[in-house]
Parts: C-alpha cells; sequence; structure tokens
C-alpha cells in the first residue's frame, strides 16, 4: 500500500487519533480529523487500537487444525508425549505447509501479526518442518512474521546427529535454535548446553530452550543457562521458555536465581498454563526481565487444547498472577503486544511512528475490558 489512513480510532484507549500508515511503517499519529485524508481511508469507528498481538511462544509446524478431530492419547509425560507424537506425525501429515498456513491463518484471524514458532529439527524430519514452515508464511505475504527457532524436541544429546543438525539449521538462517531439558531429557545438561551455545556463538543466532524440570533440579539448570550467557557474551539473545521451577522454589532461591537471569540479559516466554506455580511478576518486573507470551502448542499430539488466541493467554497470565488494578491488566495487554516485540525481533512494536503498520481494532471501551470482556469473532 502507498498510503493508508486508519480514522477515528482510539489507541490504547486514548483520545481519538487517526493512524497514517506509509508502506509497510506508520508514518503519523495525529489527532482524530486534523488533518486531510490522502490515499485510502478506513473508518475506524471510535474502536480501540493496539499494536499487532505477538505470539512469544508457538509451534506453528504441528497442529491438526482444520484436520478430523484426533482424540488424546499416549503418556500424559514430557517423555510420553514426544514418544506419541513421533509415532503418530506422519499420519497427520506433520509437518506440511497445510499445516503450518492453518495455524498462521488462525494467529491472523486473532489478531497476531507476529511469533517466534520452535519447529522440530530431528533424525526423522531433518530441516524438512522449517522449509514448510517458510513456505507457509510466503504464502500469507507478510501479514505475520515468523521468527524460527529450530527445536530439538526429542532432545539433543541422546540422538547423535541432532547437533548437526541444529547448526545446518542455523546456518541455513534459522533465527535461533532451541534446547530441551537438558537435565531431564539429555541427563547431560553440562553436555547439552555446551554443544548449543558453541552452535550459536559460531553462528551469530541466538537460543531458547524449553525448561519443564522442576524445583530445584530446573533452578540448577537455569544458574548453568545464565552463566553460559554470560561466558559467551550472549546477553539479550538467550530465552528460557516455561521454566516452571522459577515459581516454584523458596522466595530467597528466587531472589538469587532473578539476579542471575538479569545479569545475563536472558528473558522468559510463558503459556501461563493452569495449575502451574505463578511467576514472581513482581520481581520480574522489577528487574526489567523480558517476558514473552504465548499459545504453545495449537490442537496437535501433545493437547487438544489451544485457538491461537494470545489475548487469552494474557487473560491467563492474569488470573494465574492475581493481576485486578486497571495498571496490571495493561500490563498483561502490553506483554502480548508492544513488550512482545523483542521476541520477534522487533526494538519497537508500538502504535507509533517508524513501528510496523500494524493494527488490530477491538470493540472494547480500555484495554482492560478489551482483556476481561473475551469473545470470539471480536477483530
Amino acid at each position: 500500500m502507498a498510503s493508508l489512513t486508519v480514522t477515528g480510532v482510539r489507541p490504547w484507549g486514548g483520545a481519538p487519533a487517526d493512524l497514517v500508515f506509509d508502506g509497510a511503517l506508520i508514518s503519523d499519529v495525529r489527532p482524530a480529523g486534523s488533518a486531510p485524508v490522502e490515499g485510502e481511508r478506513i473508518d475506524g469507528r471510535g474502536l480501540l487500537a493496539l499494536p499487532g498481538f505477538v505470539n512469544a511462544h508457538a509451534h506453528v509446524d504441528k497442529s491438526w487444525w482444520g484436520k478430523p478431530w484426533v482424540s488424546y492419547g499416549g503418556v500424559a509425560t514430557t517423555e510420553g508425549r514426544i514418544a506419541h507424537e513421533r509415532a503418530e506425525r506422519d499420519a497427520l501429515g506433520i509437518p506440511s505447509i497445510e499445516v503450518a498456513e492453518a495455524v498462521l491463518r488462525e494467529f491472523i484471524r486473532h489478531g497476531t501479526t507476529a511469533t517466534r514458532s520452535h519447529v522440530d529439527v530431528d533424525l526423522g524430519l531433518g530441516l524438512r518442518g522449517i522449509e514448510a514452515v517458510r513456505e507457509a508464511a510466503a504464502n500469507l505475504g507478510g501479514a505475520v512474521e515468523v521468527e524460527i527457532v529450530a527445536f530439538p524436541q526429542d532432545g539433543v544429546l541422546r540422538r547423535p546427529g541432532v547437533l548437526d543438525l541444529l547448526d545446518q539449521a542455523a546456518a541455513a538462517g534459522a533465527d535461533r535454535i532451541g534446547g530441551i531439558d537438558p537435565a531431564g531429557i539429555d541427563r547431560d545438561p553440562v553436555g547439552q548446553l555446551d554443544g548449543l551455545f558453541a552452535i550459536a556463538e559460531r553462528r551469530g543466532v541466538g537460543l531458547d530452550i524449553h525448561l519443564h524440570d522442576s524445583g530445584e533440579l530446573g533452578a540448577f539448570q537455569y544458574e548453568l543457562i545464565a552463566d553460559r550467557t554470560v561466558r559467551t557474551g550472549l546477553q539479550g539473545k538467550v530465552t528460557v521458555s516455561h521454566g516452571f521451577a522459577l515459581g516454584e522454589v523458596a522466595p530467597a532461591r528466587q531472589a538469587q536465581l532473578l539476579d542471575r537471569i538479569a545479569e545475563a540479559g536472558i528473558s522468559l516466554a510463558t503459556v501461563a498454563p493452569v495449575r502451574s506455580a505463578p511467576l514472581p511478576w513482581p520481581d520480574l518486573s522489577a528487574r526489567q526481565i523480558p517476558v514473552g507470551l504465548g499459545t504453545d502448542g495449537i490442537r496437535d499430539l501433545w493437547s487438544p487444547y489451544g485457538d491461537g488466541d494470545v489475548l487469552r493467554i494474557a487473560l491467563g497470565f492474569a488470573r494465574l498472577h492475581g493481576l485486578r488494578a486497571d495498571e496490571e491488566l495493561t500490563t498483561a495487554v502490553d506483554l502480548a503486544t508492544r513488550l512482545g516485540g523483542s521476541f520477534a525481533g522487533r526494538d519497537r512494536h508500538d502504535l507509533a511512528p517508524g513501528c510496523r503498520a500494524d493494527v488490530v481494532l477491538v470493540d472494547a471501551e480500555n484495554v482492560p475490558d478489551a482483556l476481561v470482556r473475551f469473545r470470539r469473532g471480536r477483530w
């Protein structure tokens, strides 16, 4: 588009404004009606305007969205889910361009314009999943930007050759490489992390490590990750996803871990699952530790739940952490929008000149109302 103006919207619930888009960027945010409109015009009808949602932790390569219902099966443990997925994924055509595109379209329908997606890389798949996700994103013409994490779902060291595949993925343009439970899955936390950090350092990519291990075992791995992040100079390029242990250890231990995480510039990604321990949110905020919200898998062989709505995840985060005041509820939406931009490679993500021309219009009185008044078909 050469020029487009969305008139009479309320950015973040403020005074009515006109948003002017020039190509892919916002060029101006001005008081509604304060200047003549040039080019194409869309009437914003006084709706609340937010930046596009950022899904900071997704798995768009392995959903059965849009396919016949798949009943839950297998064993309800991390190891059990991995084994079940490996046994059943081929029959569902996972991964494929069709699968990834269906999920990305659902993201867009719910207002998501950027996502970080973990994409399985293993000896049975090679880099086929990454290729499928890239083509699916290209088919959508840039409507949703996808940052790709090459993800070793079945472990790193216990499957010889996976480290080489991760290295190949990084060399071929993956934005990050992933890891998973260095202790719980590979049973060699030092070995897995040394291998991953060596690739990240050599290839100049980031890291995003799934950490499900709980309690003190998980806390110990946080320390190992922080140590290696500082040692390799990768501050600001490492994320721990899930990281349940941080909410499970005693307050004094939490404080110690948070100091290490902040020093290392590590960010956290959470899907705010029910029945999980709340993260020490006030302490995370005080230390300015970035937190991103994501949907995780959506109707996949791990779980039948999920619909791609990041605002629903923000609502779950707010409820899990006892957020009630307007400022707190607005912060939950912030995590899903402008504060989530760094999880999609964006330095700035807001309704401001110079930012990407992404806007979601919501029929709501204000930002807290948009969060708590959940309903389908609101866009």
